[in-house]
């Protein structure tokens, strides 16, 4: 099944803008109030659940959506959580 031409160009719209935030060293997500844009160096100060809960990868959103992709937003989780414990003990370390 083809995918509509307002779609495609909708996506390509959203690609481009994605990748241009990457540059300036912003991160693009979706809230409730539509799609926003942090400085990802601030975004990832804050607390781990903080993060998963903005980026829609907290356990009980995963759990709850469960889409096709649930196991991956499962594992991308988990391997964020234990990516900043490891970075918070090396900053208490320092």
């Amino acid at each position: 099944m083809r995918t509509p031409p307002e779609i495609e160009a909708k996506n390509k719209e959203m690609k481009a803008l994605v990748l241009q935030k990457e540059k300036e060293g912003k991160v693009v997500f979706l809230t409730l109030d539509g799609f926003t844009s942090v400085d990802l160096e601030s975004f990832i100060q804050q607390p781990t659940e903080g993060i998963l809960y903005d980026l829609n990868r907290d356990r009980a959103t995963v759990l709850t959506l469960m889409d096709e992709n649930w196991f991956n937003n499962f594992a991308v989780g988990l391997v964020i959580k234990k990516l900043k414990e490891k970075i918070d003990n090396q900053e208490k370390e320092a």
